[in-house]
């Protein structure tokens, strides 16, 4: 299901793509001057990408988010193809990050906690194929945090999580309007934020977020 009328309105436009080091950290500037001498990157899905992407950019060592579609079957999908349903892609955030900083435990803890696990049709009022819940794990080693994360998150909220834990994919980057979204039109994006309801619920499920969260 696409998002509503009003927000497809509200992100009409075309900006330009960020620099390769360049963070999109909303409040302060991440620009880095000596990047990390090591990188490595993990994929997730939970709904709206522009939210996703919102709450990875507060953590400590996260270098780089992008917007994006993985999990499906057609090639060089857009954002109208994908929210129509039938290309099997989800909404997903690229994180780039510095391992020195966070890890991917933190990473996967961090994504559970600002999604909700319990929900099988979609995120809060987005609903559909497309902005369903998942990890997508490289290698045994991810997979194995990834589960751990959800089943922390099962034994914490006492029901069953539904959030998937898949193979990694080709990653698709999402148009240019998209990266960015919550700096470049922050206050649209507060709009539809809140009117989505994602904190409301988060707050409901998780009760009050961790500091630095």
């Amino acid at each position: 299901m696409q998002r509503p009328a009003l927000v497809i309105a509200l992100t009409a436009g075309t900006v330009a793509s960020g620099l390769a080091f360049f963070s999109s950290a909303g409040a302060e500037d991440r620009r880095l001057v000596d990047p990390p001498a090591r990188v490595a990157t993990a994929v997730f899905a939970g709904g709206c990408f522009w939210c996703v992407e919102a709450d990875f950019d507060k953590v400590d060592g996260v270098v780089e988010t992008v917007s994006g579609y993985t999990g499906g079957t057609l090639e060089n999908p857009s954002y109208r193809k994908v929210t129509q349903g039938g290309t099997g892609h989800y909404e997903a955030v690229k994180v780039t990050y510095d391992p020195s900083k966070v890890s991917y435990d933190e990473l996967a803890s961090h994504f559970v906690r600002h999604i909700d696990p319990t929900d099988d049709k979609g995120q809060f009022c987005d609903k559909g194929d497309s902005y369903r819940s998942a990890i997508f794990v490289s290698g045994q080693a991810e997979r194995d945090v990834a589960q751990a994360a959800l089943d922390g998150a099962a034994e914490t909220l006492g029901q069953g999580v539904v959030t998937k834990v898949l193979p990694a994919a080709t990653f698709w980057p999402a148009e240019d309007y998209h990266q960015d979204y919550y700096i470049r039109s922050a206050v649209k994006y507060g709009y539809y934020r809140k009117a989505c309801g994602r904190d409301a619920r988060i707050q409901e499920l998780w009760g009050k977020a961790p500091k630095g969260s």
